[in-house]
């Protein structure tokens, strides 16, 4: 049954924040344990910590300190949608988030959207209206699993040194 999310989290960022991470809207999982990426079968907080050679991060204050740390904002295409479950291809009745919020106060040197649907939300409402390189990411979700490896996906993943 779909049901109408209104986004519940604040978007993680500073003035010194480099790349935008933006994923579609929170899980049901990740509403529950109140952070971004909170399923704990999703790659998400595997990999970013493992391209910087730190160790899994276990805690949200420390999933805030590794972002502030590595230059990383970290928010969602959607302010609210209708979704059935975590299933992000159900999604209706779009409204997009301000990433104006972010834009505004950091030099964001690109912005990356975390699977498929996060990319063509921000293809349709984000792409004509910032000129800020934009690549899409493979999904980290449990549900991307049979698609991309762990050292595949983090492969993907690798480009967002770039930008730092």
């Amino acid at each position: 049954m779909k049901e109408q999310i209104i986004h519940p989290f604040e978007p993680i960022f500073d003035s010194d924040s480099k790349v935008l991470i933006l994923g579609t809207i929170p899980s049901p999982k990740s509403r529950e344990i109140r952070f971004y990426y909170g399923h704990p079968q999703n790659r998400f907080w595997r990999i970013l910590p493992d391209l910087f050679g730190k160790e899994k991060l276990t805690t949200v204050p420390e999933k805030i300190d590794f972002l502030h740390q590595t230059h990383i904002a970290l928010w969602d295409v959607l302010a609210s949608c209708e979704i059935e479950g975590a299933d992000d291809s159900s999604i209706r009745n779009m409204i997009p988030n301000d990433l104006s919020r972010i834009i505004s106060i950091a030099s964001i040197n690109a912005v990356f959207t975390n699977g498929q649907k996060a990319s063509s939300v921000y293809k349709k409402f984000f792409l004509p209206k910032y000129d800020i390189p934009w690549i899409g990411l493979p999904s980290t979700s449990p549900a991307n699993c049979r698609f991309w490896t762990y050292d595949s996906l983090k492969d993907a993943y690798r480009v967002i040194l770039d930008y730092l």
